[in-house]
């Protein structure tokens, strides 16, 4: 079936099959958060964006697979709290930025920063870091076919505009500039966004409305 990123809690998830990867979407209560397991084909190695709630859903969901890795793209809870029992059940590597790698409830074994990659099995995705939304906010690209990449945002970039910066006006500047320079200015317009709430989008359908959102300052 084709996959549409459209899932709920309670629901099914949706599965993407990519040559070198597959990508299962995952929403999870209470919160309505997405949390997104990335499995390498070739051998079963799988990384979790995001352990987000739910955390025997998310471990089910592995299936057959090895949990390698669990990467918290930023600090805030409803991003974390299945995040102690997954890696209980697994012993899977944590993984979060140095700025927000504190707040997490379990250690974390790596740190990572701006252009460093992760390797699960064959596969590698790329860190971005996104200040605003938190310090330590961190979007992973995937981008084996570089005329069509997958993108990981948290809740740095959503449909319809940036993630909340809670009327900061220097977090959300710092977020649009990284945002414009990192994202927009980098990756092309057929760019998958996988958010940390609700629906996908492309960077083609939103690259238009960013004047708009320096404006509304939001």
């Amino acid at each position: 079936m084709t996959y549409t990123g459209d899932v709920r809690v309670g629901g099914p998830p949706d599965v993407r099959e990519l040559p070198e990867i597959r990508i299962t979407k995952l929403a999870v209560g209470p919160y309505d958060n997405n949390a997104y397991l990335l499995r390498c084909r070739a051998t079963g190695e799988t990384l979790l964006i995001d352990a987000a709630a739910e955390p025997d859903r998310l471990v089910e969901a592995v299936g057959d697979g090895r949990l390698v890795a669990v990467v918290t793209t930023h600090r805030h809870a409803d991003h974390w709290q299945g995040l102690r029992r997954v890696v209980d059940q697994t012993g899977a590597q944590v993984i979060a930025h140095p700025l927000d790698a504190e707040a997490l409830p379990v250690s974390v074994t790596r740190t990572v920063t701006d252009g460093e990659e992760i390797v699960f099995g064959a596969a590698r995705v790329t860190i971005i870091h996104l200040r605003g939304h938190t310090p330590g906010s961190i979007a992973l690209l995937y981008a084996a076919d570089a005329d069509a990449p997958h993108l990981f945002t948290g809740d740095s970039l959503f449909p319809g505009g940036p993630g909340n910066t809670r009327g900061n006006r220097r977090d959300f500047t710092m977020l649009m500039d990284d945002l414009e320079e990192k994202i927009f200015g980098r990756l092309p317009d057929a760019t998958w966004v996988y958010p940390g709430h609700g629906r996908d989008t492309t960077l083609g359908a939103e690259r238009p409305h960013l004047a708009e959102w320096r404006a509304r300052g939001w």
